[in-house]
């Protein structure tokens, strides 16, 4: 678990911490380039050749710690930097090999300079408050830094360790930390939540909450700098004045949405014990589509739908599906938020359990052609997903919040009305962006 405050170095603290961005991102590269070169197997890449075991990571990473240590006295400015920053990147590597070979990552890439942010850790957490607004955390080679507390400082001093970041020209530090208590709601009520493009939240009882995005006259701006990034020369002057505007409205949007994503999971847990969502691949649904080879003619690709799949991977991304479920989970206590298939959920009847394609008539209208029944499709679909939650928690034998969950609703008769369940309405002020 990570608390992450903002960081306010002086001019001179900065570029020392910018130093060290480059060189954990150095040492990182090299790290890398040195492990693709021990073996050109792919799925034995990464690990020296005198260590042929699966368990060997430890000890190559003890191996190029030593070989950090030779290349720090050969070169000055790289011995100017701090050790401990250098070492940690080292250790990132070994972390992303692992994640590799576990499933959980790609292949780790280069790291570019050109990308304009960077990070590397403190490990020795040495901290210090000010004041009831400011603290002080020390940086290798920099010394006591200040950053604004915005948590309880003694969630900030369990702290074991930080990273430093510097992203859109503005440095935060996250500590790591002890994870946070569970919001263990004893409301008793259950939600399922169908997650859109046009809708970002649709809950079974017939709330729709949209994640926030730039105004129009924001997009408008965006775009307009974009245009001009396309036009000006790399490394002069005015293409870093457009990055920089660029940076600032992208500030912008990223604190709207992690604000939304916050506010959101926290009065969900409070409201409700148990939280149905799709286990939607969210990676694979975001995939480029391959191409089209045409047969007649070699070399000439036919039109596959690539733009068209772009906006819409730009509109899923935005989104943030994947981070709204992330805090849901740490927020909520284990077992609480339930994954179902999300086969057919927008075409399934939440009345009788129909399903045909011809249910769903438009991206808001559903009308079931069995019974009958419509409603929107988002929450249509809100409720199947729910339905399909509580069956699966009977199936377990579990039991929402100390009490037997209801019969799954696709079981009961055809001429049920399509009603939310029992919870507590959603404060608009709070859920709406």
């Amino acid at each position: 678990m990570s608390i992450k405050q903002r960081l306010y170095p002086v001019p001179a603290e900065s570029a020392r911490m910018v130093e060290h961005c480059h060189h954990a991102r150095f040492v990182f590269n090299i790290g890398l380039e040195q492990r693709a070169m021990w073996s050109g197997d792919k799925h034995n890449r990464g690990r020296h050749p005198e260590y042929g075991n699966l368990d060997a990571d430890r000890v190559t990473t003890a191996t190029q710690m030593r070989e950090l240590a030779q290349l720090r006295a050969d070169l000055d400015w790289l011995r100017s930097g701090s050790s401990s920053v250098q070492q940690a990147a080292l250790r990132d590597l070994d972390r992303a090999f692992a994640n590799f070979y576990a499933g959980r990552a790609k292949y780790p890439t280069f790291k570019r300079r050109s990308d304009r942010e960077g990070s590397f850790v403190v490990r020795d957490l040495t901290v210090g408050r000010l004041n009831r607004k400011w603290g002080l955390v020390m940086v290798p080679k920099v010394g006591m830094v200040r950053f604004r507390i915005s948590r309880l400082w003694a969630d900030i001093t369990h702290g074991t360790s930080a990273r430093i970041t510097h992203r859109n020209g503005r440095w935060h530090i996250a500590f790591t930390t002890p994870p946070a208590d569970k919001i263990a709601a004893t409301t008793g009520a259950v939600v399922g939540i169908d997650r859109g493009v046009a809708n970002t939240l649709a809950t079974s009882d017939g709330q729709m909450i949209q994640a926030p995005a730039l105004t129009t006259g924001e997009q408008a701006r965006f775009l307009r700098l974009q245009q001009q990034l396309s036009r000006q020369q790399k490394g002069s002057v005015r293409r870093r004045h457009a990055l920089d505007k660029l940076a600032g409205l992208r500030r912008r949007i990223e604190d709207r949405r992690i604000d939304w994503v916050e506010q959101t999971t926290t009065d969900l847990a409070r409201s409700y014990d148990m939280v149905a969502v799709e286990d939607l691949r969210i990676t694979n649904m975001v995939r480029r589509p391959a191409p089209k080879p045409d047969p007649d003619q070699p070399g000439v690709f036919l039109p596959n739908g690539a733009r068209a799949k772009a906006a819409l991977n730009k509109a899923i991304l935005a989104s943030v599906w994947g981070r709204f479920l992330t805090r849901l989970d740490h927020k909520m206590p284990e077992g609480h938020v339930v994954r179902v298939d999300p086969k057919n959920t927008s075409r399934t009847c939440a009345a009788c359990g129909h399903t045909a394609a011809t249910n769903r008539k438009s991206q808001a209208v559903f009308a079931c052609q069995a019974c009958g029944h419509s409603a929107h499709a988002d929450t249509n679909a809100a409720l199947v997903i729910l339905d399909r939650a509580l069956g699966s928690t009977m199936a377990a034998g579990h039991a929402v919040s100390g009490r037997e969950s209801p019969a799954s609703p696709l079981a009961a008769p055809t001429n049920r009305p399509c009603s939310g369940r029992e919870s507590p309405d959603f404060s608009p002020g709070r859920m709406s962006s």
